[in-house]
């Protein structure tokens, strides 16, 4: 077997370092790495996808590991880092563990994802990595961009935590980034989505990931895309 059916696999292992290395660091009180290895994990996320395509080595194993190791990185990891803002505030101790509620459904994604074959070409309920991508930015905002306290406070936690649960498993077609060819008729709503992030990220920082996976939530619901079962 030949080097490139493991490059695949080998950037889908590096996803699940990073969740690891996340969930070490979060526990150890360091809430802005966790964050920011998730970001890193995101990107060996997508590259993993795209080089078993690209390279013609996709494999069943290879679908279950990259489920597995989102479900560390993005099921998990997003769950300790909501716990553990949860811990900081007035609230009765068994308050932050229900912030374990979205690896619970993080979880049910992720298995109703490898079961459904509607999800090919796009997705069913938000996808793992869009909502760890949310609840990792609130960290980074809270230190970086004053202004943004509200975010602290258990109720939003506690309501972020709930409702980002129930919208990955519901019934709400979303569009994928994944491209088969790079047409701007069977893409529009794709290269929309990535300029207006673009703008997005230019003027907000990271006050923007919170907008963008709310923008890509909108656009998935108001644009009829084709590549988008139904």
């Amino acid at each position: 077997m030949s080097i490139r059916h493991y490059i695949p696999n080998a950037l889908t292992c590096s996803n699940l370092v990073c969740g690891c290395l996340g969930i070490v660091e979060v526990l150890e009180g360091n809430m802005i790495w966790g964050p920011y290895l998730i970001w890193l994990a995101a990107i060996f996320d997508f590259f993993d996808g795209f080089a078993a395509r690209s390279l013609k080595v996709s494999s069943p194993i290879g679908g279950e590991l990259d489920s597995l190791a989102d479900m560390v990185t993005f099921g998990l990891l997003p769950s300790i880092i909501l716990f553990a803002m949860l811990r900081e505030t007035a609230v009765p101790a068994w308050v932050p563990y229900l912030a374990f509620i979205v690896a619970i459904y993080s979880a049910i994604r992720l298995a109703k994802f490898n079961v459904d074959t509607r999800q090919t070409t796009s997705f069913i309920g938000v996808p793992t990595p869009a909502n760890a991508l949310l609840i990792s930015s609130f960290p980074l905002i809270l230190q970086r961009q004053p202004g943004w306290e509200f975010m602290r406070h258990p109720a939003f936690l506690l309501a972020v935590a709930f409702i980002m649960s129930f919208l990955l498993v519901a019934e709400l077609p979303l569009f994928a980034l994944k491209f088969k060819d790079f047409s701007w008729a069977h893409n529009r709503v794709k290269y929309i989505f990535l300029v207006l992030s673009l703008l997005l990220i230019i003027f907000f920082n990271f006050v923007a990931i919170p907008l963008i996976i709310l923008l890509y939530v909108l656009l998935s619901v108001f644009h009829k895309d084709p590549q988008v079962s139904r």
